[in-house]
């Protein structure tokens, strides 16, 4: 039972459990073609979410990553994703 209001989507960081709004956090979304950055928030397929670069880092050392997608994360994976959420940080700046 809500009070009405707007609904917000809290979401927690798989590196480092920190809880935060879902347009604040990266999500990292499982396809058939293999791990995405989802920087919509809306694309389909198993979804994670980190708050930063180091928290991705974190996780899929910690095999955190492939346990919340339910899949094995490569290297490669990992290098792609790097790189894409890199490429967003530079045109938000």
């Amino acid at each position: 039972m809500g009070s009405g209001g707007s609904h917000t989507h809290v979401r927690s960081c798989i590196g480092c459990g920190k809880k935060a709004q879902k347009s604040e956090l990266l999500r990292i979304v499982r396809t058939e073609q293999g791990m995405v950055y989802d920087p919509t928030g809306r694309k389909p397929g198993r979804g994670a979410y980190v708050c930063s670069m180091a928290c991705l880092e974190k996780a899929s050392q910690g095999k955190k990553l492939e346990r919340a997608l339910k899949s094995g994360v490569s290297q490669k994976d990992l290098e792609i994703l790097g790189r894409e959420i890199a490429q967003a940080a530079s045109m938000v700046e």
